[in-house]
């Protein structure tokens, strides 16, 4: 089904993150040679949604970003503006005023690429905070091959896969393939942290 109202304010790390997110979707979307219906029916946005993006005017939650991600064959991160690995040096640094933060509008979710390198060794390490009583919603399936791990460090995290569900607590860790629809929910009244790894196999 179509998303007619997968957006909410603007965000509130400004206009910048929305503007970059949007022109990376454009992007992409022209380098794959599809028409703004074309990914509407294929990531199940709205044709209206998709052009507020890549015009920068709304900034998506969480579940309508990952599902454009999905259906153009790019990482969130990649759309996000992950930065570009150096091309040679021994230690890469990238500073924590330097991540690429995406803020889910609606629900204050946040999602922190700390990776220097992304992609380096085939995989990203990303930090998440989820505010007290957030859920991600269900997430859609990565392509076969593709692995989450994470480890709580601070609050309590239930992690649902697949009809699956598990509760996790400071300190716990969790590892599993994420081909199947996922999702993430702090049911307390405090936040969540947590990190996680995520690996493609070749």
């Amino acid at each position: 089904m179509v998303e007619q109202d997968g957006y909410a304010a603007e965000p509130q790390h400004g206009d910048d993150l929305a503007g970059a997110f949007g022109n990376n979707v454009r992007r992409r979307r022209e380098e794959a040679g599809l028409t703004l219906e074309q990914l509407s029916t294929q990531s199940s946005v709205s044709r209206a949604m998709l052009s507020k993006v890549e015009r920068g005017e709304k900034s998506p939650t969480i579940g309508v970003a990952s599902r454009i991600a999905h259906a153009l064959d790019a990482s969130l991160s990649d759309l996000i503006g992950a930065p570009a690995a150096a091309a040679s040096g021994v230690a890469i640094v990238m500073r924590r005023n330097d991540r690429p933060v995406f803020r889910d509008p609606e629900t204050g979710f946040e999602r922190h690429m700390v990776s220097a390198a992304p992609g380096a060794g085939g995989a990203e390490m990303i930090v998440h905070h989820l505010p007290a009583q957030v859920s991600t919603g269900l997430l859609p399936a990565y392509p076969p091959g593709t692995e989450k791990q994470l480890v709580v460090l601070e609050g309590t995290l239930t992690v649902a896969i697949g009809g699956i569900s598990e509760t996790l607590t400071t300190g716990d860790s969790l590892f599993f393939q994420a081909d199947a629809d996922h999702g993430f929910a702090n049911r307390t009244d405090a936040p969540c942290e947590y990190i996680m790894v995520i690996s493609r196999r070749a």
